[in-house]
């Protein structure tokens, strides 16, 4: 999947051949399947979820996110048919994954990246580059509400979640300061301070 192009590249994992290649679909972030065949795919850019069909390989739709602005991370919860995408304008969006319906808007922190659903606790959630994890309920299938914001780290914004502890994990490291922009690096990153690399564990709550 190349982010910039839009292209999703198609490969035989047995064989490594390139089966081929699913065009243009904006900017790409994070993909996830439903395990019945289906891949979805967040583009930044459209602020849209591309549906790709994995028998065919092809581009099967494609739907608009609601008020999402700048899409990243995204999650399902495959038993109830429900995608969770996080947004650049503070917002979890979660839409049906087989209709597109959208189902409900949620309030989250700043600077989100990740997401993740736990299937088990029926918990979504966002970790925010704001440094704060945004913990929301699946009360049921149409139903959804905040439960907390817990402070991490500044610049937690990825994440995984552990089936079996249910565990929160977010990497984040400490950072020196940015650089300023020149013409040959018109967006500059802060370089991480050697060795403050580390991953918050966070329990279920």
């Amino acid at each position: 999947m190349n982010h910039k192009s839009g292209d999703i590249t198609v490969l035989d994992t047995s064989t490594r051949k390139v089966l081929g290649t699913i065009p243009a679909l904006g900017e790409l972030e994070v993909a996830v399947t439903d395990g019945k065949g289906k891949l979805f795919v967040n583009s930044e850019e459209k602020s849209e979820v591309a549906v790709i069909d994995l028998k065919s390989s092809k581009m099967e739709t494609h739907w608009k996110l609601g008020e999402c602005e700048g899409p990243t991370g995204l999650a399902i919860d495959p038993f109830h048919n429900r995608l969770f995408s996080v947004c650049a304008n503070h917002k979890m969006v979660v839409i049906d994954s087989v209709s597109g319906e959208l189902i409900t808007e949620l309030p989250i922190g700043s600077k989100p990246d990740g997401v993740g659903f736990d299937s088990d606790l029926g918990m979504a959630y966002s970790s925010n580059g704001d440094g704060r994890l945004t913990v929301i309920h699946e009360d049921d299938s149409n139903h959804f509400h905040v439960v907390k914001n817990l402070a991490t780290q500044s610049g937690a914004r990825t994440m995984m979640i552990d089936n079996e502890t249910h565990h929160i994990c977010l990497p984040v490291a400490l950072y020196e300061p940015l650089p300023p922009v020149t013409e040959g690096m018109p967006k500059p990153r802060a370089p991480i301070l050697p060795n403050s690399f580390t991953i918050l564990v966070i329990a279920p709550q």
